[in-house]
């Protein structure tokens, strides 16, 4: 927060202040802006209500232009795609409540390397065109020599021609104007200098200002932007050039920028028969108005993203895959935190109208989160590329959002259960946050899922004599060991079946008697040094569960092989530690830091010793592997603790039983150091690897051979999954936070964990961005082996099972409990549990709150006539979206279309009265959606794409990969 206050006092309450002004005095000048993190800030704190008056009218003359309008430009390489809706999704209910406008345009010119989910979801939200900007040095230039910076995308292989947009890739110049002129050795076309921070200068001058134009140098002045113009001209197909005046923390003088341009401009017009070449002031819009119009006829590119991004042959952008893996981390969790908290707000709401909540207030707690996680979207938020202030002021806003969001969900239950008002509830996320030592508690489990969920939530209890019971008082399986983490405490894993958005509530006993939890009994073997392995005399030990055979070698305490039982396929399978050492003094050569990954040479092991425990009871073996550097090493940097559940009769155990799930534990770091898993199994894989593209779809990441930095460039983002496999057997990888990963070898897959880095170059010195992270990180992976078959069924339910564990909220027992009202005890939360088939996805489930009428003529007409003031929110709507997790022939079952009746899906939370079917963010009907159809060879008639069918009585048909999103309103509101 104390970064954006310093930002808007240094520039950007300025840029929106005189930039309104200047606006005004001109009726040529125009300007667009992007984020509204910022924008809201100034219009809520700053702007005064004549400038309030004169934004409505520039946006009704189109000379101020919002493009993207999300609360940030967000990073395209490590967010998750609810997120990315979600912050777009906010941005543009404010803009659509307060102005009646909706962004049309992208300008997606900063995120390092484009994805191609990016222009499906620009699709689905109604935009007509694409632009971005950092893609690969070499592929840019051969794109522009050959005019094929433009192109229609179709980002989504199942979607394809349905939610295709045409895409402006810019030129090698970029977004920022080339300031270079020949005719000075002062900079051009930056007038207003370069912003200062922290406090803008007493007499107004900035540093850097550029050259005024005058009478002596005008025609010099635009002898060289003519010539810029048509540099560029050549490397695209009509004779419309956009060209970006600006750069980052530009026009908080707009008065100095607009007055040089001006005469600039005019110049350049009156002597356009000299020069030929006539110049406006545009928006976006404008640009692609005019190319749209020309009716040419455009390549078609498919689904194929541009990751990672090189910007010379030894800067790859790909170490910020792993940035900060600690905020990476939280930013998942705060994520994962607030899509539980809507859809059980939402519920509570429906089914509790005369509660005792202000539900104003809750529906704030509710907001902090969203914008909290919606902010960390940011190129530089969730990338781990910003300063370790500004990265805290990140974590210090989801901190505080979770915070806000589990004492809701903690007065919600205690709400529900009309407990005693002076009883504790208070709740913890799935991280082993203690419960409460020393007396008898109870536990609430919330399963966020549309889906039946049977799964394991841990507790930290103070003995090793337990009980569990459910809300019947039967005893529930339960076991209980020695905790990794601390010496005093032990970790109660308790096995949870739930249904759809329900939640159950477990107690907890501490007995001298008779206990229902077993015990895991831990065997500690001989460390062993792995570089004097005898491999002779193999000694190998057996884990074994319904699903898995894992083996470990007992002369190196590695692990060995895994069978997957059920076709009997065995993969020999080992996993170690290694760390690519990297430079930190640029006269000595490339560079690592927050952005780049640059390796002196191939990975370097990082141990020699490896200990091991073993911990075994009849629902769980836990193995626990100890990295020493060498025999003798008393600490570990490195740890691996894998987990594998035996599910008992009576519970549906396939995806509990089908993974291998393992906790890291990596760091302190040396410096200069980044730290990688590597998996190595005997797959003829022909080092193809296959990635997720920000948990929506897969891409295929063939090894590619370069000249130089071949390690770091073919490194690639996994946001939700990764994968290998041979003509029968994959192996994947299911991650609860962004990591970077690779393919260094066949039938190998590397995970980047960790990163520690120290560097002299003097921009990163200036801004503080040489990652010193000496932190401790603890991801968790969940392997999966089988036939393609069988992980194709397992692992999209698997990777969200994974992102949305059961939230757990803690409280005491008190003598005389609370009796549970009767339908509780059947386990759903309030009514029927709302569930949808395997294949699909209910994405979200929310009370946005915003008050804009969802009849475009009459918002439009509200805003006009002032009638969209402050008033209360609006709880009468809800937010609904699905999403179909298979691609088109991905699964003979799972890839078919689905029919849902959205009146029985949602029957739990009351009687559905109207659905009405809108566009991805939520401010357009989408029967009256109609976007701009780009003429391709393929589709040569150019006209408008509709895109959807709902049927009148609410039931829908979900295709394959589509994102359906609804406002549903409910009888008695």
């Amino acid at each position: 927060f104390f970064f954006l206050q310093e930002s808007m006092h240094a520039y950007a309450a300025n840029v929106y202040t005189t930039v309104v002004e200047e606006l005004m005095k001109g009726k040529q000048r125009k300007f667009i802006a992007v984020e509204q993190e910022f924008f809201r800030l100034w219009w809520d704190a700053v702007a005064t209500d004549t400038q309030k008056q004169q934004v409505h009218q520039l946006l009704q003359e189109g000379r101020l232009e919002f493009v993207i309008g999300g609360q940030v430009m967000h990073d395209e390489a490590v967010t998750l795609i609810d997120d990315q809706i979600l912050q777009l999704t906010e941005g543009h209910g404010f803009l659509y409540e307060t102005f009646g406008i909706r962004p049309q345009f992208s300008w997606h010119i900063d995120p390092f390397g484009a994805s191609s989910t990016t222009p499906t979801l620009f699709s689905l939200a109604g935009f007509n065109a694409h632009l971005i900007s950092r893609i690969d040095y070499d592929l840019k230039a051969d794109m522009q020599k050959n005019k094929k910076l433009q192109f229609v995308w179709q980002g989504s292989p199942s979607l394809s021609e349905r939610q295709e947009i045409f895409t402006h890739v810019m030129d090698q110049y970029s977004y920022c104007t080339p300031s270079q002129i020949p005719f000075s050795n002062r900079s051009g076309f930056y007038w207003n200098g370069i912003a200062a921070f922290p406090d803008p200068p007493k007499d107004g001058v900035y540093p850097n200002m550029s050259l005024p134009v005058t009478d002596t140098n005008i025609h010099l002045y635009a002898k060289t932007m003519v010539a810029n113009i048509k540099e560029r001209a050549a490397w695209f197909r009509t004779s419309d050039v956009l060209w970006p005046w600006g750069c980052d923390k530009q026009f908080f003088n707009a008065s100095v920028q607009y007055s040089n341009m001006d005469l600039l401009l005019d110049y350049i017009n009156k002597h356009s028969d000299e020069f030929g070449v006539t110049v406006q002031y545009a928006t976006v819009g404008d640009y692609f108005q005019a190319i749209y119009s020309r009716n040419l006829t455009w390549e078609i590119r498919d689904s194929q993203d541009f990751l990672p991004y090189s910007t010379e042959t030894f800067q790859a952008w790909t170490g910020f895959y792993t940035s900060r893996s600690t905020l990476k981390g939280i930013a998942r969790r705060a994520s994962s935190l607030l899509y539980a908290g809507e859809s059980f707000f939402t519920q509570y709401v429906r089914k509790h109208p005369a509660s005792s909540i202000c539900k104003c207030g809750a529906l704030k707690q509710l907001q902090s989160l969203r914008w909290a996680v919606s902010e960390v979207q940011h190129h530089d938020g969730i990338t781990g590329t910003e300063s370790p202030k500004v990265k805290d002021m990140y974590m210090n806003n989801l901190m505080y959002g979770i915070f806000n969001v589990k004492k809701l969900m903690a007065s919600i239950i205690f709400d529900m259960n009309n407990a005693k008002k002076n009883g504790e509830v208070y709740s913890s996320v799935y991280n082993k946050d203690s419960g409460i030592p020393d007396v008898d508690q109870y536990v609430v489990v919330y399963n966020p899922l549309a889906w039946n969920i049977t799964t394991f939530v841990t507790v930290s209890v103070s003995h090793l004599a337990m009980s569990v019971y459910d809300e019947l008082g039967l005893p529930v399986p339960a076991q209980v060991q020695s905790s990794v983490e601390s010496h005093s405490t032990y970790d109660l894993y308790i096995l949870v079946a739930i249904s759809g958005l329900s939640y159950r509530k477990y107690s907890i006993k501490a007995l001298n008697g008779k206990q229902s939890a077993c015990i895991g009994r831990s065997v500690k073997y001989k460390q062993k040094d792995i570089t004097r392995a005898d491999q002779e005399s193999q000694q190998l030990l057996p884990v074994v569960n319904n699903c898995y055979q894992v083996l470990f070698d007992q002369n190196t305490n590695l692990m060995h092989s895994i069978t997957e039982r059920e076709a009997n396929q065995t993969v020999q399978l080992t996993q170690e530690f290694l760390e690519y050492h990297v430079n930190g003094d640029v006269m000595k050569g490339p560079i690592s830091d927050n952005y780049l990954f640059a390796p002196n040479a191939s990975a370097v092991p990082v141990s020699k010793a490896v200990g091991l425990e073993v911990v075994s009871g009849n629902l769980m073996t836990e193995i626990r592997q100890y990295f020493y550097s060498n025999v003798t090493a008393q600490d570990y940097i490195y740890a691996v603790y894998t987990r594998m559940y035996t599910v008992p009769e009576g519970y549906d155990g396939k995806l509990l039983c089908h993974r291998i799930e393992q906790e890291y534990s990596v760091g302190p770091l040396e410096l200069n150091r980044e730290a990688v898993l590597r998996t190595s199994t005997n797959l003829n894989t022909r080092q193809l690897l296959y990635t997720d593209s920000n948990g929506y779809q897969i891409q295929k990441r063939p090894f590619k051979a370069y000249m130089n930095n071949t390690v770091a460039r073919n490194y690639y983002p996994m946001v939700q999954t990764a994968y290998i496999e041979d003509d029968t057997t994959r192996l994947m990888l299911l991650a609860e936070r962004a990591h970077g990963v690779s393919s260094q070898g066949n039938g190998q897959v590397e995970v980047m964990l960790h990163r520690r880095l120290w560097n002299n170059l003097q921009w990163d010195l200036n801004y503080n961005l040489t990652l010193n992270d000496s932190s401790v990180v603890r991801p968790v992976i969940w392997l999966i082996l089988g036939t393609k078959d069988v992980t194709n069924v397992l692992y999209r339910t698997s990777g969200l099972a994974l992102e949305h564990r059961p939230v757990v909220m803690f409280g005491a027992l008190s003598e005389d409990k609370p009796k549970l009202p009767r339908q509780l005890q059947q386990n759903s939360v309030h009514g029927s549990p709302v569930t949808v088939p395997p294949n699909l996805h209910l994405q979200t489930l929310s009370i946005p709150g915003w008050r804009y009428s969802s009849n475009h003529a009459e918002q439009v007409h509200n805003v006009h006539m002032g009638k969209q003031k402050q008033g209360d929110a609006d709880f009468s709507r809800v937010l609904l979206r699905i999403r179909h997790l298979y691609e088109v022939g991905e699964d003979p079952v799972l890839s078919q279309p689905v029919m849902v009746n959205l009146k029985s899906l949602l029957n739990g939370l009351g009687s559905v009265i109207l659905v009405e079917e809108r566009s991805l963010t939520g401010t357009w009907d989408v029967n009256t959606l109609k976007r701009w159809k780009w003429k391709t060879a393929q589709y040569p008639s150019k006209g408008f794409s509709n895109s959807t069918e709902t049927s009148e009585n609410s039931i829908v048909t979900v295709h394959p990969k589509e994102i359906r999103t609804f406002f549903v309103y409910f009888q008695g509101q």
